[in-house]
């Protein structure tokens, strides 16, 4: 059964960086394709960035050329190297998997929270 925790959230001043771990059991992440999403205080869940099986990665318009995702050398790690963060990037932060593209997300935690200070 897919089970993903995430953690790395914290407290983080504006400029600053931050590095997001997400960890699943049950399956191997390297296989599948995987995702960062976000939702922040008071609004609805969104995408920041993809990666699928052969390593190609998408990201949301917003975080372009701040955020990387990666997949660890460990089989079944996922991480969100955050760079120059902005208060609005305030959000808890979840990672999903799905086996197939044509799938949907699937294994959200509990999330971590990030909170950028100004």
């Amino acid at each position: 059964q897919l089970h993903l925790v995430e953690s790395g959230g914290g407290t983080v001043q504006a400029g600053g960086s931050l590095r997001l771990s997400c960890v699943a059991s049950g399956i191997p992440t390297i296989t599948y394709h995987m995702a960062w999403f976000r939702q922040p205080p008071g609004k609805a869940r969104e995408p920041v960035a993809r990666i699928d099986p052969l390593g190609s990665s998408t990201y949301a318009e917003s975080v372009k050329g701040r955020f990387t995702i990666s997949k660890g050398n460990a089989r079944n790690t996922v991480y969100l190297q955050m760079n120059n963060v902005k208060p609005e990037d305030t959000a808890v932060y979840y990672c999903a998997a799905k086996y197939r593209a044509q799938d949907e997300y699937a294994g959200w935690g509990q999330g971590t929270l990030v909170t950028v200070s100004s």
